[in-house]
Formats: C-alpha cells, sequence, structure tokens
C-alpha cells in the first residue's frame, strides 16, 4: 500500500489534473483490492458484476456503492475487534441510519487529512472556538452521530470551546457574552450544522433582537441544507442574514458526509467547494451513469483515499451537483471545483 504518511505532507490543493489522476488512481486501485480481499459481502457485489479490481485502470472504472446501501448493510474489512469508533449519520426520526466502523488508523487518517484541508482555509493556528450546538451531543464517545463527529473533529482547531446552546437547543446568551468578552478583539472560529446555525442561532438572535459583533469570526459549516428548503433559505441569503444581525462575512460552507468522514469539499472565497488531493468528485448522468462534462449537471460519485477499515472509497451520493471546472477556480486552489444543488427527488 502507498504510505498515507507520505501523501499527508503534500499541500492540499497543489497538485494538477494529471499528477493528482495517477496518485488517487493508484491509491484507490490498491484500496479496491484490500476490501474485495477483506469483506465478504462486497467481494459478493464485485463478483456480481464480474469486475476485477486487478483490472482498475484508473479510478473512474471502480464500482461505486450507493451510499444508502450503508443503511442496509454492515460492511467491515476488519475483524469486528479492531472497530475503535462506530459513526452514524443524522437520518430524521424513525429513519434507518448508515453505521461507519473505524479502527484506529482510519479514525487517524481522518482526523490529520481533516487538519490538512481546513489549516488551508483558516491558517494554522488554533483559535478560540464557539460551537454552534449542545455539548450532549458528544456524549456517547463509542458511537458518534455526523453532528458529534463533526463536532470532535473541528474541534483540534479551536481553543476555549464554547458551546452556544444548552441541552434543551435554547440559546445561551450568557455563555456566548462571557466568551466575546475573553476575545475581544480577537479572530475567532464558529463551528456548526448549517440547519443548527440558522434555526437554533440566527433565527433566535433576531427575536431576542439582541446585536453581538462577530466581524472577527470565521464559521464553518455544513450539512442540513435539505431542511431549509422548505424555507427557501439559498446560500447567498443564509450569508446576507448572518452578517446583517451579528457582521459574520468570513463564512464557509462544505460538503461532506459521515460515509467518507475526514475528506471534507470546503467552499472558497468564490462560493465553489473543492476536492483535495485526498479525494475527488465525479458527477454522473442519470441515464446511463457515465460521467458529465464541465457545466453538466449529475449525480455526485465521491471517492476518498481515506476508508481503509469499510469500503466506503467510492460512492453514489444521493446529491446533484455541477463540477464548474478543474485547475482554474479564481482563489489559486488546484483541482476540481463546484457546486451542490441538493438531494435527488425521492431519495431516501
Amino acid at each position: 500500500m502507498i504510505d498515507y504518511e507520505e501523501i499527508l505532507v503534500i499541500p492540499p490543493y497543489s497538485l494538477d489534473k494529471n499528477t493528482k489522476e495517477q496518485l488517487l488512481s493508484e491509491t484507490l486501485r490498491q484500496l479496491t483490492i484490500a476490501h474485495y480481499n477483506k469483506c465478504v459481502e462486497y467481494k459478493r457485489m464485485l463478483d456480481a458484476i464480474g469486475f476485477n479490481p486487478e483490472k482498475i485502470k484508473g479510478y473512474y472504472d471502480i464500482p461505486f456503492l450507493p451510499v444508502s446501501l450503508f443503511k442496509e448493510l454492515e460492511l467491515l474489512s476488519v475483524d469486528k475487534s479492531a472497530v475503535f469508533k462506530i459513526m452514524t449519520s443524522s437520518g430524521t426520526t424513525g429513519q434507518a441510519v448508515s453505521k461507519i466502523f473505524l479502527d484506529k488508523t482510519t479514525s487517524s487518517n481522518q482526523q490529520k487529512t481533516l487538519v490538512k484541508i481546513v489549516s488551508n482555509f483558516t491558517n494554522s493556528a488554533r483559535l478560540p472556538m464557539l460551537i454552534i450546538d449542545s455539548p450532549s451531543v458528544i456524549k456517547n464517545r463509542s458511537m458518534f452521530s455526523a453532528r458529534g463527529a463533526g463536532i470532535l473533529g473541528f474541534s483540534i482547531f479551536g481553543t476555549d470551546k464554547t458551546y452556544a446552546l444548552d441541552d434543551d437547543m435554547t440559546i445561551d446568551f450568557a455563555a456566548i457574552e462571557s466568551f466575546l468578552d475573553r476575545h475581544q478583539g480577537q479572530k475567532i472560529m464558529l463551528f456548526g450544522f448549517t440547519y443548527m446555525v440558522w434555526h437554533h442561532f440566527y433565527k433566535e438572535l433576531l427575536k431576542a433582537e439582541l446585536r453581538i459583533d462577530l466581524s472577527k469570526g470565521i464559521l464553518i459549516h455544513g450539512g442540513g441544507w435539505k431542511k431549509l428548503i422548505a424555507e427557501a433559505v439559498s446560500p447567498d441569503q443564509f450569508k446576507q442574514c448572518l452578517e446583517d444581525v451579528c457582521g459574520l462575512s468570513d463564512i464557509h460552507d462544505y460538503y461532506g458526509m459521515v460515509e467518507q468522514t475526514g475528506s471534507i469539499y470546503m467552499e472558497c472565497e468564490y462560493g465553489h467547494l473543492h476536492a483535495s488531493i485526498f479525494s475527488d468528485i465525479i458527477t454522473r448522468r442519470h441515464l446511463d451513469f457515465s460521467p458529465c462534462d464541465i457545466n453538466e449537471t449529475g449525480i455526485i460519485q465521491v471517492v476518498s483515499m481515506l476508508p481503509e477499515s469499510y469500503p466506503g472509497h467510492s460512492l453514489l451520493t444521493e446529491d446533484e451537483g455541477v463540477i464548474l471546472g478543474e485547475d482554474d477556480c479564481p482563489c489559486g486552489r488546484k483541482g476540481k471545483y463546484f457546486i451542490v444543488l441538493g438531494r435527488l427527488q425521492n431519495a431516501r
């Protein structure tokens, strides 16, 4: 196997198309063979379609699993005794949730990768951190929800970590004011899931008519856009509303999922989501799953080097998106950049 520590020293947005494709193709080929040999269910699926992992030429050739499969099957490429942590998706009440089994190596690589990606946007300095959630969400350390995993993953970037919400999800104005008093004039980081930031933070600030100054803050948020569709809240409106109520203008969305934790896609200052060297996005046509062209709407497939303990390295999501370009974003970061349009109709 390629030594992942050697890949981690490469700046996350530094490889051009050809170099990145070579690296991803070889790493994902090795991962596919490993999962084929170690996960009985994965081997059966590949055998059923007559696929031979030894004949992979590039990562576009690797079969994808529908992301919903992790709600139905427990897929592992390690012995259960090696499972260090179980992650679950944030399904609505009564829905089945994905269960992702991590060994220590996969969990460690996820965190190291997250640090490399996010540091490119925040610089490496740790910042005082206001978490737009309640502390109860991370209480069960052996089984993490997507929210809990996100909070713990991003906490590595924070000092003086303070929760903005009580356990009953009401806003804790006293805690927020105390936090801001302690860090007056300093740059701070805010982190939360998109719908939590909107419903439990922005709306409560608006209702309380309380003006707080977060003009020195950087907000990283992700997940939960589908819960805002009914309110027709666009990304631009989301940003403008937060700036209006608390002066917050440095706002970065990210795209990611519990099935590929760590290899997230961060939004740059031009509003584009970016694929780092550790992962990639492919958009596929609805009719035959052939790859889309640039600027063509398709179903999002994501590939990642990270999943070693489970066969989650090539997944077809339930989202639609458009790849806008590659290696030529005005922000200067190399790799594909894209937008997510939303969930596929009738996706579970």
